[in-house]
């Protein structure tokens, strides 16, 4: 490598780093006052400590360095929301990065959380409020996590059971028992969300409980559920299989909202950045794959297998291509039923936040912008999608507007005030 290459390296690595205490520190004011008051190498010392230094400097070079380690295990779900990880093992993108990757199966999100706090993977698929309420101890051991992608956006739903063909709106839900993946999850916040638009209390007029998405079908056929928020294809299944309807995409509720992400241990990103990096790298190529949609019929076919989904073609091709039947009596034409941004926009974790808070998951007070920042890394996601040649956006706090009932539009610099806004609320 050459002498410019090195000094453009080191250039790159001193510039995120310099960014890194720039957030935390709050301005360059802020981090003048804080070294000169405890020293250089404490600084960076706390800072470390409160953020991944090594992986933030490795996200920062246009390709991974050495591998620290070849043989990796990577847990996932099996849902369409896991695309990009999944496909990633049968299409070769992770050997592209010089990986043995092998993707293993969970029943359950526990499952997911438990097996990678314990180590027996070394990253992982996790829904996108999962790596904040775990570093912050809410549900969980406190364990720092770090989230440097998306795997999908949209690709959610509300499905009933078949004899509430009749019903117009939530507002008439009242009385049902619904079912959603995990308390930690955008299904969780986007039903109760729904509910509450509609004057409907989530914790109230209503039972919310936890079902793995695997077992969803069978308790909507068994009459134990009503209805749920859940990932595809458990939606489209229940319609397969004739037990339930679409009533409402999560895509017509927030159009582009995250779901399903890629997660690691602070500690994983900060001792192995490197590998880190290649993995964020194989999956990064595995998303931008998968949002061309002439690609959606293949990837359905190498995903389907019983090791990964255990689902039929036909399901997964209706969920990916977004043409479909709803149960109704239409099919529908929707491509963007689900797609994949890998971008983790901070403004998004700002919200989920809001929402922990507003639904009495989240008792303490906390600084939304400095956790989001901790745990969603957009800087390092643009640098790597820009080092593939992909397009990424300049900014990582965005406001977000929502379709549903009341028109709002979330801005994350005034969070409390839209914590406030609502009138049904446990804060």
């Amino acid at each position: 490598m050459s002498q410019d290459a090195d000094d453009a390296r080191t250039l790159l690595s001193a510039a995120a780093e310099q960014a890194v205490e720039l957030a935390v520190l709050g301005g360059r004011h802020g981090r003048r006052q804080f070294i000169q008051s405890v020293g250089a190498a404490t600084a960076g010392a706390a800072l470390a400590s409160v953020f991944p230094m090594a992986a933030a400097r490795a996200l920062a070079q246009d390709r991974p360095g050495p591998l620290e380690k070849r043989d990796l295990k990577i847990g996932f779900i099996p849902i369409t929301c896991a695309t990009p990880i999944i496909m990633a093992e049968p299409m070769g993108f992770y050997k592209k990065q010089g990986l043995n990757a092998q993707v293993l199966k969970a029943s359950s999100w526990a499952m997911i959380r438990d097996i990678s706090i314990n180590g027996e993977t070394d990253a992982t698929h996790m829904l996108s409020p999962m790596p904040l309420a775990i570093s912050l101890g809410v549900g969980s051991q406190s364990v720092p996590y770090v989230m440097p992608a998306l795997e999908n956006v949209n690709g959610q739903a509300i499905t009933l059971h078949v004899k509430h063909k009749g019903v117009k709106s939530a507002a008439e839900m009242k009385g049902f028992k619904f079912g959603v993946p995990f308390d930690y999850s955008m299904h969780n916040f986007l039903l109760r969300y729904v509910l509450a638009e509609a004057g409907v209390d989530p914790d109230r007029d209503v039972q919310i409980r936890a079902v793995p998405p695997p077992e969803m079908v069978a308790n909507l056929r068994a009459g134990n559920l009503d209805g749920y928020l859940a990932p595809d294809p458990f939606n489209q299944r229940a319609v397969f299989e004739e037990v339930g309807f679409i009533y409402m995409l999560s895509k017509d509720i927030w159009p582009g909202h995250p779901c399903c992400a890629f997660a690691a241990k602070r500690e994983f990103a900060e001792k192995m950045p490197n590998t880190f990096k290649a993995i964020l790298f194989a999956i990064l190529d595995a998303t931008q794959y998968a949002r061309d949609r002439s690609h959606r019929k293949e990837i359905a076919a190498a995903i389907a297998p019983r090791n990964f989904l255990n689902q039929p073609v036909e399901v997964l091709e209706q969920v990916l291509t977004g043409v479909f039947p709803d149960g109704l009596g239409t099919t529908r034409n929707v491509p963007d039923r689900i797609d994949f941004d890998p971008f983790p926009y901070q403004s998004m974790a700002i919200w989920i936040l809001t929402q922990m808070k507003r639904w009495g998951y989240l008792k303490a007070d906390v600084n939304y912008r400095k956790i989001a920042e901790e745990v969603f890394l957009a800087a390092g996601c643009r640098e790597a999608m820009r080092a593939l040649g992909q397009k990424a956006p300049d900014s990582s706090v965005v406001k977000h507007s929502f379709a549903l009932g009341k028109t709002r539009v979330f801005d994350p610099d005034r969070a409390e005030d839209y914590l406030k806004s609502f009138a049904i609320s446990r804060t």
